[in-house]
């Protein structure tokens, strides 16, 4: 359907195609003749194509274009809409790079608000357009200023369901926000929740307090207890109180309020297992207005590893203008995963996304989209399925016939055709490929050929224009396909886990087709990010990526409203031999280097820790105990401590760990049985 000196008109295949048509093309030439129907263009010539009126049409044939396709004349109307607001780049790097505090933290926008507001901005850009336009034709008209604005909010209301954008739907705020907004003055788009410090819940000195109740140890506190001691002290101290033990118990979890206590509970070394990064060891001994997709056999036989005669399927997509085959994937079943790699190729090759998209209706494509969270509807404009076997589809099956009797016929291991097909030369043979079965290509063989084989079809001349295909595809230009940049690579096809991992002190995993894949934020090329740990260790980030690519993830995570927010990128975790003999020196430099950054973060967080302890009174040595030291540090790491902590008192004599355990561990069983041997004469060697 388009638009042919000024009339809507339906092209002839529109109007006769497929099992069911609208109408016959023998009562369509019928009616053309009697004059019922009125033909806009014959057709003929490269590129043309028969156009009949749409409203000439008698109003049965209106009534089933109807049924099957909905209103026309809404549908044109949406597409010229469509076509009116382009999106604006700088808009979708600004919100991109947009950050805001959120309890003590700068956080990206949600991804569906930075869409919404790249729209927003976008849209008041061609209302701006559409308001110089207005002024500027019939301003002479009495009252036509006074309703230039009513004027303009209808139009942005037409906008409205076209785009999704969500400006004001009154006078005076659609006004008052145009006379704000400028181009690249983008913030006045940004709502007053992101970045409003007032929805804090627990400001630093509070949260000091907090940490240190739940560091004493002289009393020991429950959380509910905390929770009530707070309470009880807040209002003196003007603080706001807290509402429920729940969300104290989160606060506490959070992996940047963890640490601050996590030792003072559980002990330091219980801290330094949980937080202390973990090396990974390595054990001793190494690639435009309709395209079609649809899968079919791949009609070569091959041999698999146990010499038996095999065949294997192909998913194909093809653009329907020149026939070029763009993309594939061979594999065994027509699934999501072989349509997802075939599209893959099919945008890298042409490096425009499709106007329109064809495809079959089986269940890949509805799992294609359900695990990729709407892949076909970001890869094209429009994009619809049809049932086997229809006359909307035989483009695709009339090329995939005529690309194996013109091309893959030539090989002596060819399958045949379809099976119905009648000709001898369609079909193989097969005790010629029987007696030659060891001669038969293996599967990476017939992979490598049927590459050449697509190559060879794309450089031969197309049937009707007698041009080869790939010059025909390389010198057409549409003007309505959108170009592929990298970030629509990234939001098509990279894949989002379904369930979030943690990061812990070994690194994110998570697992892709049976392999786990660990990953590390980095703060430069192999110098892992110590501070962005000590920040994010423990909390839990959804992983993108990319199947084609793993040398890079993102790492998101959801706020409580389940808005995903981009935190880091993420590379792979750096493997290190564990046999010192097979380490190479600069693998012996990391470790020594991670190892002094391990024992910096052990310093920094008891640090932190003992401050607040000393800060509020509930350090052990202000109540006639001893802190317990840091074990496996040198006596020079305790003395920085103790300084930095103003704990100047002598350090005690410390119960030594290894003796003590060693001491238990010569006890045997028929000493606990013996009298003289009691659990109080074991502490007393202790």
């Amino acid at each position: 359907m388009e638009f042919y000196n000024k009339d809507l008109c339906v092209t002839y295949e529109e109007l006769t195609s497929g099992d069911d048509p609208v109408i016959k093309a023998t009562t369509l030439r019928q009616n053309v003749a009697r004059g019922n129907i009125e033909n806009a263009h014959r057709g003929g010539g490269e590129g043309g194509r028969a156009l009949y009126i749409y409203s000439s049409l008698p109003e049965k044939y209106k009534k089933r274009w109807v049924e099957r396709h909905g209103e026309p004349e809404k549908q044109m109307r949406e597409e010229i809409i469509r076509n009116i607001v382009k999106r604006d780049e700088k808009a979708e790097n600004f919100f991109e790079e947009y950050r805001y505090d959120k309890n003590g933290e700068l956080v990206a926008l949600p991804e569906d608000v930075k869409k919404e507001y790249t729209w927003n901005a976008s849209v008041l850009n061609a209302l701006m357009e559409e308001f110089k336009r207005l002024s500027s034709s019939n301003n002479k008209l009495t009252g036509f200023r006074r309703n230039l604005w009513e004027l303009l909010l209808v139009t942005s209301e037409e906008w409205r369901p076209v785009y999704g954008h969500s400006l004001p739907g009154s006078v005076g705020r659609l006004k008052a926000l145009i006379n704000k907004f400028r181009p690249d003055n983008y913030s006045v788009l940004v709502s007053g929740k992101y970045g409003n410090s007032n929805t804090l819940k627990i400001d630093e000195e509070p949260g000091r307090f907090l940490v240190a109740l739940k560091r004493s140890r002289v009393p020991v506190y429950t959380d509910m207890q905390i929770f009530e001691e707070y309470n009880r002290v807040a209002p003196a101290r003007g603080w706001k109180a807290l509402k429920s033990p729940r969300s104290l118990r989160s606060w506490f979890s959070s992996p940047r309020i963890e640490p601050l206590w996590y030792d003072a509970v559980y002990g330091e070394m219980k801290a330094h297992q949980r937080y202390g990064r973990k090396h990974k060891t390595e054990l001793p001994s190494r690639r435009d207005s309709l395209w079609y997709g649809d899968g079919t056999k791949l009609n070569l036989y091959y041999r698999d590893e146990g010499g038996k005669v095999r065949t294997i399927g192909v998913y194909e997509v093809m653009d329907a203008y020149s026939e070029v085959l763009l993309g594939f994937h061979i594999s065994e079943n027509e699934d999501y995963e072989a349509q997802y790699h075939a599209y893959r190729m099919a945008l890298q090759t042409s490096g425009h996304k499709p106007y329109e998209l064809v495809h079959d209706n089986q269940g890949g494509h509805k799992k294609l989209e359900r695990v990729s969270d709407g892949l076909l509807d970001k890869i094209s404009h429009i994009h619809r399925p049809t049932a086997p076997y229809s006359g909307q589809s035989k483009t695709i099956e009339s090329a995939f016939g005529r690309f194996q009797s013109q091309v893959l016929h030539k090989y002596w291991g060819f399958t045949g055709q379809n099976i119905t097909a009648r000709k001898d030369s369609s079909r193989p043979n097969l005790e010629f490929i029987e007696a030659n079965r060891d001669r038969l290509y293996t599967l990476d063989e017939l992979k490598a050929k049927y590459v050449e084989a697509r190559r060879e079809w794309n450089e031969m001349k197309h049937p009707v224009t007698g041009i080869p295909r790939i010059e025909m595809y390389d010198t057409s230009v549409n003007e309505d396909t959108e170009v592929v940049t990298a970030r629509d690579m990234v939001d098509i096809f990279w894949v989002m886990t379904s369930r979030p991992s943690t990061f812990t002190s070994a690194g994110i995993e998570f697992t892709v087709g049976g392999r786990p894949r660990t990953y590390e934020v980095y703060s430069s090329p192999g110098v892992p990010d110590h501070e962005w740990r000590r920040r994010n260790t423990y909390r839990q980030f959804y992983v993108k990526y990319d199947p084609y690519d793993f040398s890079s993830v993102r790492l998101y995570w959801k706020d409580k409203g389940g808005a995903l927010r981009f935190e880091r990128v993420a590379e792979p975790y750096m493997v290190v031999h564990r046999a010192i003999q097979d380490q190479t020196e600069g693998e012996a430099a990391f470790i020594r280097r991670e190892q002094e950054a391990n024992v910096h973060d052990r310093i920094e967080r008891q640090v932190a820790a003992k401050s607040i302890e000393y800060e509020h009174g509930v350090a052990p040595e202000q109540h006639g105990l001893r802190s317990p030291n840091l074990k496996g540090v040198t006596a020079e790491v305790q003395r920085q401590i103790d300084r930095r902590t103003k704990k100047y008192s002598r350090p005690p004599e410390e119960v030594v760990l290894g003796r003590s355990t060693k001491v238990i561990s010569n006890i045997t069983w028929d000493q606990l049985g013996k009298k003289e041997v009691s659990v109080r004469k074991v502490v007393g060697k202790l």
